[in-house]
């Protein structure tokens, strides 16, 4: 890494674990192995054929029965990265309080924000959903259904992807949020992807409605691959996501008249 301080884009960092640059990583996985000493063997050579060097065995135990085994591996890799080459989502628009954000809404829209949402598929993970939609929140932050600009639909857990699209067009939803907890076999992108299929095909592209998409597995970058108009990871605050709602769905203010020449 060059210079001193906080690195930059055009640094090349590597790990820290016990001194700086040592490239030390910690990795925890399974393997359908009994656990015993060829069950370790065996997660000695997988940390190697990764590319670890002299790789520790720091932690192992027998999981899920007799026929698993869980291992923490501790050691060096050789890899680096070029921040210049880390490319993230980052957040275009200007973060809002509820005050302003329903004054936005009140001022330059002249009607309330609808806003329907649902855990889709076989997901009965509603955590995520309610904390955003809900009144009481998340992290001191109250939900969408506590602002006055909105009117929130939360459909709960568990609904079929064709009854949301329908619900969306019966409501006059602005925006479709949806929340993915359960990622085995990659179901969460696939209920996504249905998801976006099926608005694109029920609405016409001027009135269709956003389709904002948030959960702990999901990669905020992947919006346009999904077929999503916005993408949230883990982390999302009620804050954030009706800072874009705003962003995306309100009228710009109007830029301000300019000063007449000699006016004081």
């Amino acid at each position: 890494m060059s210079g001193t301080g906080s690195p930059t884009d055009g640094d090349v960092i590597r790990p820290y674990g016990d001194t700086t640059d040592d490239g030390m990583v910690q990795l925890s996985f399974t393997l359908p192995l009994p656990h015993g000493p060829r069950a370790e063997g065996a997660a000695l050579q997988l940390a190697r054929r990764m590319g670890m060097e002299r790789p520790l065995l720091v932690h192992s135990k027998p999981v899920g029965g007799t026929g698993f085994s869980f291992f923490v591996v501790y050691g060096a890799v050789a890899h680096a990265v070029d921040l210049a080459q880390v490319v993230v989502a980052e957040r275009d628009y200007p973060l809002l309080s509820a005050k302003d954000a329903d004054a936005a809404v009140r001022d330059r829209l002249g009607r309330r924000l609808v806003v329907v949402g649902a855990c889709i598929g076989t997901d009965a993970h509603t955590v995520g959903i309610d904390a955003i939609l809900n009144i009481k929140g998340f992290a001191g932050e109250k939900g969408l259904e506590a602002y006055h600009g909105m009117r929130v639909v939360n459909l709960g857990a568990q609904v079929p992807v064709g009854d949301l699209v329908r619900r969306a067009r019966a409501e006059g939803a602005d925006a479709v949020l949806v929340s993915q907890a359960v990622t085995q076999r990659d179901a969460h992108l696939t209920n996504v992807r249905e998801l976006s299929a099926e608005l694109r095909a029920e609405f016409a592209e001027p009135e269709r409605p956003l389709l904002v998409v948030g959960g702990p597995r999901f990669d905020p970058s992947s919006a346009a691959a999904l077929g999503a108009d916005r993408v949230f990871g883990r982390g999302t605050t009620p804050g954030d996501v009706a800072s874009y709602l705003v962003h995306a769905l309100v009228p710009a203010a109007a830029p301000a008249p300019p000063v007449p020449a000699g006016a004081v």
